[in-house]
């Protein structure tokens, strides 16, 4: 698998869990404490990051022609 490859799968995977992460602290969790809220918002912001750093990922990759 190539690196660009291997990148495509890291960062749809680790999104997904991500978002996984928020649906559960926010509304599967059987407790509402802090620590949940905090979960909550550390998914939300990864869900929102990997994306990102797989686009910001492919420019660099497909410029550097690898």
């Amino acid at each position: 698998m190539s690196l660009k490859g291997f990148h495509f799968v890291f960062v749809t995977v680790s999104t997904f869990l991500c978002l996984f992460m928020a649906l559960w602290a926010w509304l599967l969790a059987p407790d509402k404490g802090t620590s949940t809220l905090i979960i909550g918002c550390v998914g939300v912001f990864g869900s929102l990051v990997m994306p990102t750093y797989g686009v910001l990922f492919y420019r660099k990759i497909t410029r550097a022609h690898i």
